[in-house]
């Protein structure tokens, strides 16, 4: 089930162009690899949904993109800083699949390392725009990393599970498989319809019906 607690802030790590927010725990449960958690941002109206990265014992870890004043906010948190934290929230991977390849785009492989640990390490393909944002790729030790203008469909093997988060141009070019979406969340449990996609002609809010949503072939 999920829980609003304050959180105290662990540190801050730079990974590449992005930060790692290291959180103590507090009891709350991780969730599954692919949920996500609303986290309150210092001076910002709105939280910001940020999905599980990892789940070292007795912390939380998330990893950001510091884009904008939400994002900006939370990635200059300091030791000892507390946080509103809310989670977990919409439905994650599915674990039962038995060839898993997991394919991340940019800040897309955000939820991979947790899932990589779920799933004993299976292959990795992640894509970045450039040599800075690839240092992320630290995160995935083993894993096939690919930059502009090569892109993780133009060296997809066959035969896999695919799971997979990044951009929407992205998941639209893969085959088959479990995909992560990525849109902004206003409230994170289906209220407010910002994060609705268009999924096969259909609407879907990504906070309850996702953010994991499976593809036809």
């Amino acid at each position: 089930m999920p829980r609003r607690e304050r959180l105290n802030v662990v540190g801050v790590e730079p990974v590449g162009p992005y930060a790692l927010l290291r959180l103590v725990r507090n009891g709350i449960d991780p969730g599954a690899p692919g949920q996500f958690f609303m986290l309150e941002a210092p001076g910002r109206v709105l939280p910001r949904a940020l999905s599980l990265c990892l789940a070292p014992p007795s912390e939380l870890h998330f990893l950001i993109d510091p884009i904008g004043p939400g994002t900006q906010a939370l990635a200059e948190l300091e030791r000892g800083e507390a946080i509103h934290v809310y989670g977990p929230l919409g439905n994650g991977f599915d674990l039962t699949v038995e060839r898993p390849l997991l394919v991340g785009g940019g800040i897309g492989m955000a939820p991979l390392p947790y899932l990589a640990e779920a799933l004993r390490f299976p292959p990795t393909i992640l894509g970045f725009r450039s040599e800075l944002h690839a240092e992320a790729a630290v995160l995935m030790p083993g894993a096939e990393v690919v930059i502009d203008p090569v892109l993780v469909t133009d060296v997809l093997p066959e035969g896999f599970d695919i799971l997979a988060c990044g951009p929407e141009p992205m998941l639209r070019a893969l085959p088959s498989g479990q995909l992560a979406w990525e849109a902004p969340m206003a409230c994170g449990y289906g209220a407010c319809y910002g994060c609705a996609v268009e999924i096969d002609g259909e609407l879907k809010r990504l906070c309850v019906e996702g953010p994991v949503l499976s593809a036809a072939a």
